[in-house]
């Protein structure tokens, strides 16, 4: 086992290390004058919301986290019995969880588009399923966080637009990777999780919620008080304690970003492509997702590591990469691998080192496992 400093590959899962401003700016706020509270959180808001291109703060509802957002755009919304849900095959559980109990509980049907490498999201599917009626919602990632693979948002929404469908973007996994124009997009919501790409503290995610979105407030967590039946969000939605040390974190790790270049980003998703190249030439490794642009996550299998081994085989290597379900069970199967990955994803303090480092560590497994 190596003594050495470990290098960090779980990115996808929540970004580390962060620039020292965050934690510095959490301390900050602890100890800050209750007076201060107030104009602490509108600064930070105003912050997170020219990050993402909001135009009003209002419209930008900051919750505990991505998974929770995703819950209160979904619950909230008018359904009808017979309506339809569309998403993606690779969706995370934070999205398909929520869609199940509105199917079990309100008679929603949800509409699965399929997969296969290099066209992660069948356009024309959609456009079929759009012009069957009854589809309230597409939502979506914007890349898998099993392979990294980006899907067709822009396009997503365009059609969802033209038949009168809203759309919802999970940005988990994008969110943060460049400053976003929200407007621009034209999606009508969007979700992202304040620990992963935005390299914020864990405990902070958010709701854009476009002009034009009604909730019919059903859910607790998007009702204040018993007089509140509907309205328009997130105002109405915004009660309670506020995250306020870790939105003040959150604002101090997206101001480094703006002010970082090249893009820190760009950088990891650099290191991502070199691994992916050093992995085609390895013939006995498997790797998951197709040629078109990804994150900085790679998914792969090695032939005889046991996923349940793998990932104890790589950390005793000083390798901390994620092997597993990645919390997707819908994007394995569309992928043909149910049991899971190992999944490494770099982030912007990893160095092409580390892309040596992993490359030589799965040469070993490989050479210990040759037929």
């Amino acid at each position: 086992m190596t003594t050495a400093a470990p290098i960090y590959l779980n990115n996808a899962g929540t970004s580390w290390p962060k620039p020292p401003v965050v934690a510095e700016a959490v301390a900050d706020t602890l100890a800050a004058d209750p007076r201060a509270h107030e104009a602490i959180f509108d600064r930070a808001r105003a912050v997170i919301a020219g990050f993402f291109g909001v135009a009003a703060p209002t419209q930008l509802l900051l919750t505990p986290a991505c998974t929770s957002a995703l819950t209160v755009a979904l619950e909230n919304l008018p359904w009808e019995t017979g309506d339809v849900v569309v998403t993606s095959s690779l969706e995370h559980h934070a999205l398909i969880r929520p869609i199940e109990a509105l199917a079990r509980l309100r008679g929603v049907v949800h509409r699965v588009i399929g997969y296969r490498p290099g066209r992660p999201f069948d356009l024309d599917e959609l456009a079929d399923a759009l012009a069957g009626g009854r589809v309230r919602v597409v939502a979506v990632t914007a890349a898998s966080n099993v392979t990294g693979e980006l899907l067709p948002v822009r396009e997503i929404v365009a059609l969802a637009r033209r038949r009168g469908a809203l759309s919802l973007i999970d940005g988990a996994q994008t969110a943060g990777l460049a400053p976003l124009a929200v407007d621009a997009l034209g999606a009508d919501m969007l979700t992202f999780a304040g620990h992963k790409a935005p390299l914020g503290p864990q405990g902070i995610g958010g709701l854009w919620i476009g002009d034009g979105v009604k909730f019919a407030a059903t859910s607790a967590r998007c009702l204040a008080g018993a007089c509140v039946v509907s309205g328009a969000p997130p105002s109405y939605c915004d009660t309670g304690s506020v995250p306020l040390a870790a939105a003040a974190g959150l604002a101090a790790s997206l101001s480094w970003l703006q002010a970082a270049a090249p893009s820190p980003w760009e950088h990891a998703r650099g290191l991502a492509v070199a691994l992916r190249a050093g992995l085609r030439a390895r013939e006995r490794c498997v790797i998951f997702g197709g040629d078109g642009p990804h994150t900085a996550a790679v998914s792969l299998q090695l032939p005889d590591l046991p996923l349940a081994r793998a990932e104890a085989f790589f950390r005793e290597r000083g390798l901390l990469v994620r092997a597993g379900r990645h919390c997707a069970p819908l994007a394995l199967r569309a992928l043909g691998c149910p049991e899971g990955t190992i999944r490494v994803s770099f982030g912007p303090f990893n160095r092409a080192s580390d892309v040596a480092a992993i490359l030589a560590a799965i040469d070993e497994a490989l050479a210990s496992r040759a037929p």
